[in-house]
């Protein structure tokens, strides 16, 4: 298979074998006005499988969404053909609008203009619970 280089643009590495059109999804990359190419299953020494997804254009990511759907990603900014920069994710702190919370006498569920608001408590079981109740987020 042979998937294009892209000349200036942003190729998001590393990406946990099926969770490319996941993070394709929240990222709307879908509503972007530019090629965007999704490689599922690829082959990786370092991984075994991963994903890959390709856009044809720099674009400001939302880096929290990235780290909250999987910290070990790597992004790859090209221009002009070539890699100029490379950085790795990591897990937020805190994430706003990402997770919502299920406790039905939470106070976003009455107060609908609140932000949902997770705060990471336990960065090695990655779990997050709700600034407001304290509600741990469920897979």
């Amino acid at each position: 298979m042979n998937i294009d280089s892209i000349r200036n643009g942003i190729v998001i590495d590393h990406i946990k074998a099926k969770k490319g059109l996941e993070i394709y999804d929240a990222l709307k990359l879908g509503e972007l006005d530019c090629s965007v190419a999704i490689i599922t299953n690829a082959r990786s020494k370092k991984m075994g499988r991963k994903d890959i997804i390709k856009i044809d254009k720099n674009i400001d990511l939302d880096l929290d969404i990235l780290g909250y759907l999987d910290p070990n990603i790597t992004i790859n900014i090209i221009k002009d053909d070539e890699r100029v920069e490379k950085y790795h994710i990591e897990l937020p702190k805190q994430v706003v609008n990402i997770i919502k919370c299920k406790n039905p006498r939470c106070i976003t569920s009455t107060e609908q203009e609140l932000q949902q608001i997770f705060i990471l408590t336990d960065k090695e079981k990655k779990i997050y619970r709700c600034k407001y109740c304290e509600t741990i987020k469920e897979d």
